[in-house]
């Protein structure tokens, strides 16, 4: 009798310390998945908390000052609005000069008061102004004699901070690399489409660059990158640009630089070019 009952308390014993540390295990595991649950829910920023801090009115999400600035917008999609700087409007070059000598002229030509063609080894140019964050409005067409073709057809370039850039060609019906067509990064980023219009007719940019940032050291601290528009379509998506353009080798950032100026290209093509604006962001 003795032996029996010290098994049947042998038994409840054993079943009692199961049903004890199960109900632990299930505690502890209840204990950690509602605070992985609490963690995740406030870990991230986006996420608001069920409850306010403190009791909320609808002026505490509002922003009145500084005001934001008021500015006229052009009465035609594509001209510039009031706040623009015209870089070229088909009446002058006053705002251009030589690339390679600053103290001589720019010396393409301007033809019919409305557009400047480049004049073949004549060099590039650059703008008088520096510039760094910007939006640009540029509008291009390729010759109007179709001669050659790859990266002899109607090829130019539009240089931010006289460093990056942005690839001028007709790439209509023309085969060539990539990141070497129209709406490339030139090496660097090839256009998400193509949308070049035939070489009658103009073409648009429209984009939005941010310059590199550099550490006091000198390094690279944040990238440039640049959002393109072609003729109203997305080439270029934010894309990070990898350092100074180059024909040949890796881009990089060599040396740090502030602003500085816009340069188009002489490319031995005479390319055209009108209604160029820019506003600084």
């Amino acid at each position: 009798m003795v032996v029996k009952t010290n098994l049947l308390l042998l038994y409840l014993i054993k079943q009692l310390n199961y049903m004890i540390t199960n109900s632990i295990k299930n505690a502890v595991l209840i204990t950690i998945f509602s605070a992985t649950a609490t963690f995740a829910q406030h870990t991230f920023v986006n996420t608001p908390p069920e409850v306010s801090p403190m009791p909320m009115k609808p002026e505490m999400t509002e922003i009145w000052n500084p005001e934001v600035k008021v500015i006229t917008p052009a009465k035609k999609i594509g001209d510039a609005p009031s706040d623009a700087i015209i870089l070229f409007d088909g009446k002058n070059l006053n705002q251009w000069v030589n690339k390679n000598d600053n103290a001589k002229p720019a010396g393409w030509k301007i033809i019919n008061n409305d557009y400047m063609e480049v004049v073949p080894d004549s060099g590039d140019i650059q703008t008088i102004m520096k510039f760094g964050d910007c939006q640009l409005h540029i509008e291009w067409s390729a010759p109007d004699e179709v001669v050659d073709g790859g990266q002899m057809r109607g090829n130019s370039g539009v240089f931010f901070q006289n460093r990056y850039e942005l690839q001028v060609l007709d790439s209509f019906n023309n085969r060539t690399y990539n990141n070497g067509q129209a709406g490339s990064i030139y090496k660097d980023h090839p256009p998400l489409v193509n949308v070049m219009k035939t070489p009658m007719e103009w073409n648009v940019y429209d984009v939005i660059y941010t310059a590199p940032r550099f550490k006091p050291n000198g390094l690279i601290d944040a990238p440039a990158r640049i959002t393109v528009f072609h003729n109203g379509v997305v080439v270029q998506n934010n894309a990070t640009i990898n350092g100074l353009t180059l024909y040949m080798g890796l881009h990089n950032y060599p040396e740090a630089h502030g602003e500085d100026v816009i340069s188009l290209q002489d490319h031995g093509c005479k390319t055209q070019f009108r209604n160029i604006w820019l506003r600084r962001l």
